[in-house]
């Protein structure tokens, strides 16, 4: 068998010797073959390494300051703002300058704890300038003037997300917000929404649930505040109650349930946002003269200052002193409604004789005055000069949706029942 192409063959001494004849004969001739065709090749390459120093260019002189260091930090409940500037790197004589500056610290006044600051400072501790989003959703800027501060605000660019939130009562509402990343913003606003229906200081029970939808507006990624409910459910003692929000073409807005009844009654079932009853609708041993008397309102235990609320639409018929009252406020409400509100501490500066309130307002502050052995409110409700119990009787609801409206509130409330439909169906999951 012949193979005669090239690169198969390699030569040795004048003679032609095949590899499969030299693989097959002698191993010492493989050898010599394979040792012939590294002579034959090309001379190998010599290599070395060599050193030389490199010319470096001279690195420019910076000006001392020219670094600068941008920081972040979060303003602390408690905390003060040398504190805080010390944490975003300013040295403590730059703490001192900015603190010597009046208008930079009246305009720090205005950050909140939890509020994240922002800040630029240099190598040498030097602070540049410092940035907060405030509560208006406006950003105030505080920036180095020579030896002293100046400040600017402008309008911030806000971005609306809706939320979605579900939780369950285990001892309180706001216990339940929390516990589900809601804002006490929000907890307050599901309180005064269901107000007329549910008396949040006395009707909750454990294992309540709630679903909610509200907005919510950010600013560079970062949650700024909590914004309006835009729908709400809440499930107490087998009973459902639900709310949208809607906004009639004038800009008049109010919750309405999936009917369109409007879930505003005529009265507010409690004139206080958070508290607890003391004393009940009824007879009872009077606390000071220590005798059984028929007590013809509901006292509410709260804190001194605690701040009061008109129930319902009304005109201030008497504000002032009156005997057992102490400082007392009398609204006269249509229909034969009034409505009185006793022990204040003090009065609201715009109630007066005459002066007309909106439900909501507020009228005045938890105190102690009159016959009263520690800062409560005394709230009577009367129907034609007759006292009755506000926990007990049913309020007029106000006005429900007009009927051209009807189609307009369907399409809007839809997709937010939508959502309410699809948080329930979740909880429902999770419990299976």
């Amino acid at each position: 068998m012949h193979n005669d192409r090239p690169g198969i063959v390699a030569r040795y001494g004048g003679r032609r010797l095949r590899w499969l004849a030299v693989a097959v004969a002698a191993p010492l001739f493989g050898m010599v073959a394979a040792f012939a065709t590294v002579q034959d090749g090309l001379e190998p390459v010599p290599f070395g390494v060599v050193v030389e120093p490199l010319a470096l260019a001279a690195a420019p002189l910076r000006e001392p300051g020219t670094i600068l260091y941008f920081q972040e930090d979060r303003f602390r409940g408690g905390d003060t703002l040398r504190a805080l500037l010390e944490r975003l790197g300013a040295d403590e004589g730059e703490a001192a300058t900015f603190l010597r500056s009046t208008q930079a610290v009246r305009y720090f006044r205005r950050v909140r704890p939890g509020t994240t600051v922002q800040a630029k400072v240099d190598e040498g501790g030097r602070l540049r300038s410092l940035w907060f989003l405030t509560d208006r959703d406006t950003t105030l800027s505080i920036d180095r003037l020579g030896d002293g501060f100046g400040a600017s605000e402008q309008k911030a660019e806000t971005v609306r997300s809706v939320e979605m939130r579900t939780g369950e009562i285990k001892s309180s509402l706001f216990g339940a917000t929390d516990a589900a990343g809601i804002p006490d913003n929000v907890a307050i606003q599901i309180a005064d929404i269901f107000a007329g229906d549910i008396d949040f200081h006395r009707d909750l029970r454990r294992g309540d649930r709630f679903a909610v939808v509200f907005e919510t507006s950010y600013h560079a990624g970062e949650a700024t505040r909590p914004g309006r409910v835009l729908a709400v459910e809440f499930s107490s003692q087998r009973k459902i109650y639900r709310a949208v929000w809607f906004q009639d073409p004038w800009g008049k807005g109010g919750y309405y349930t999936p009917e369109g009844t409007n879930l505003r009654k005529a009265f507010l079932r409690s004139p206080l946002e958070f508290s607890r009853v003391t004393s009940g609708f009824g007879m009872r041993r009077h606390p000071i003269l220590q005798q059984w008397r028929a007590h013809q309102g509901i006292d509410y235990g709260a804190p001194a200052g605690t701040r009061v609320r008109a129930t319902g639409d009304g005109v201030v018929a008497f504000a002032g002193r009156r005997n057992g009252y102490g400082n007392l406020v009398v609204l006269k409400h249509h229909g034969g409604y009034s409505t009185y509100y006793a022990h204040l501490q003090g009065f609201a500066r715009s109630v007066r004789g005459g002066a007309r309130v909106a439900q909501g307002n507020v009228i005045g502050y938890v105190g102690q005055t009159g016959w009263a052995s520690g800062p409560h409110l005394h709230y009577e409700f009367h129907i034609r000069n007759q006292n009755r119990n506000p926990l007990a009787i049913a309020f007029p609801a106000a006005e429900p949706i007009p009927a051209n409206e009807l189609a307009a509130f369907a399409r809007s409330s839809e997709p937010l029942l939508s959502r309410l439909n699809l948080l329930k169906n979740s909880d429902l999951a999770l419990l299976e």
